[in-house]
């Protein structure tokens, strides 16, 4: 493996100070996955992470950035010594940019930014040395560790750009000086921070503050805040390329045909009519695609190795991956995890995917909690009893304290049960589900709902 840092290179980039000489092939904030050779960095959240440099080196760490000697670490360890370890990481996610000669695309929306940046992963990969983050990685932390864990022979990296509030994506956009920015969409999320939908698209458009002068703007011509992400483009002097539905968009998407596991996706670009298969259903994801050839585009790819490639793309975990799930009677149940966050918009795209699938047996919801939604949370929740796609699914169960309004308004023919929480319904699991089901489980990541999908994982009859 080649030397991602040496200790001679982080001191430079931090300012630091090392206490002897060193050479790394990795960066790690978690010492459940850290990798020999590793630089350890002891961030501080629930616990103090000083308080496991000594399990890192032992491990098999490089070296540890911290901020002084920890207790039970000997003063010749090789350590990294700052100021503050955040701001440390900063500083390597920023030299990491300066030193790469490649592109930089970077993601935000309120949806589809993991599955747009594993689209990118996937279309690119064969023509560039492509790197992006692993899992989703996208705030103040992780965006700064994507970067500094970026080879330096990187040709193309691809960066998740998340917000819980205003003046988040800021700070980060600027920190991964970018080439080209896709805002996915603009949907009412995090709502409990925001004034309105117009503010959450303001904030997206804070992407375009790390964008360069002659960088490309991959915008959703479709949503109803497109004029506020197209003015904030044009007043960075950016290059605006569109997708969308709307006639005239740059990459306009005119057809999805979903199959049980993969998209017929047709888009017209420059009045050529082009069709690609996606490897998943959904026409969401047929959106996504169309941002990703956008900035596939915008980086100079060649588009029809890009098209080859995403006929082999799959849903990230979390994200509506599918999976069997063998029985001990020889039956299966067919699950689709989506339990790694939910929002109005992206719980219809989920639905609408679930009541697409040809099934001999049971399509069963098991729907959780979505969070973050402000004043309008119970309304919102209510609200989703008029998503079409819940008429084409036999069994909804719903969790939580705000799933109680969705209850009370479904139909009685496919009503399931309401459950308090996720932990009861994981209990549950096997009184819910028979042989020959397909499930989905969806909610907001704090709904906890990745518990019944654990549990569904182990289910035998």
């Amino acid at each position: 493996m080649s030397v991602l840092w040496t200790s001679a290179e982080a001191i430079a980039a931090t300012g630091g100070e090392s206490t002897n000489d060193w050479q790394a092939n990795g960066v790690s904030i978690d010492t459940r996955s850290l990798q020999k050779g590793d630089l350890f960095v002891a961030l501080t959240d629930v616990r103090d992470g000083h308080e496991f440099v000594s399990q890192a080196l032992e491990k098999g760490a490089a070296a540890a950035l911290v901020t002084h000697v920890p207790d039970g670490v000997a003063t010749d360890a090789p350590l990294l010594i700052v100021d503050d370890v955040l701001q440390g990481l900063e500083a390597l996610g920023r030299a990491a940019r300066a030193r790469i000669s490649g592109q930089v695309i970077g993601v935000t929306g309120s949806v589809g930014k993991t599955g747009t940046k594993e689209m990118l992963r996937t279309a690119l990969s064969g023509q560039y040395r492509v790197h992006a983050a692993e899992m989703s990685y996208n705030n103040h932390w992780g965006v700064p560790l994507t970067l500094a864990r970026m080879p330096v022979d990187t040709q193309i990296a691809v960066i998740e750009i998340g917000m819980n509030h205003a003046g988040e994506i800021r700070p980060l956009a600027i920190m991964a000086d970018l080439d080209v920015a896709v805002i996915t969409t603009v949907a009412p999320v995090h709502l409990a921070a925001f004034s309105g939908v117009d503010a959450i698209a303001q904030a997206k458009s804070e992407i375009f503050d790390g964008l360069k002068a002659d960088g490309t703007a991959v915008l959703n011509a479709d949503i109803d805040t497109f004029h506020i992400l197209r003015d904030a483009a044009k007043a960075h002097d950016a290059r605006i390329v569109t997708f969308g539905g709307a006639k005239g968009a740059d990459f306009q998407l005119t057809a999805a045909y979903v199959s049980d596991h993969s998209t017929k996706v047709v888009f017209d670009l420059a009045g050529q009519e082009i069709e690609f298969t996606l490897g998943a259903p959904g026409a969401h994801l047929a959106m996504n695609a169309m941002a990703v050839i956008a900035a596939c585009d915008a980086v100079g790819a060649n588009l029809n190795i890009c098209l080859q490639n995403l006929s082999t793309w799959t849903t990230p975990a979390g994200r509506g991956r599918r999976e069997a799930v063998m029985l001990a009677n020889g039956a299966s149940i067919e699950l689709i995890d989506e339990g790694f966050n939910a929002n109005p918009t992206s719980m219809a795209a989920a639905l609408d995917v679930l009541s697409q699938i040809h099934a001999k047996g049971r399509k069963v919801a098991i729907l959780g909690d979505m969070l973050e939604l402000g004043d309008t949370e119970k309304a919102l929740h209510v609200g989703m009893a008029g998503i079409p796609a819940l008429k084409a699914i036999d069994v909804i169960h719903l969790v939580g304290p705000l799933m109680q309004g969705l209850y009370a308004a479904l139909p009685q023919k496919n009503r399931g049960l309401w459950i308090e929480n996720a932990e009861m319904a994981a209990d549950q699991i096997e009184d819910l589900l028979k042989p020959g089901d397909i499930v989905m489980v969806k909610g907001s990541k704090g709904s906890k709902v990745s518990k019944i999908v654990d549990v569904i994982r182990k289910i035998s009859a």
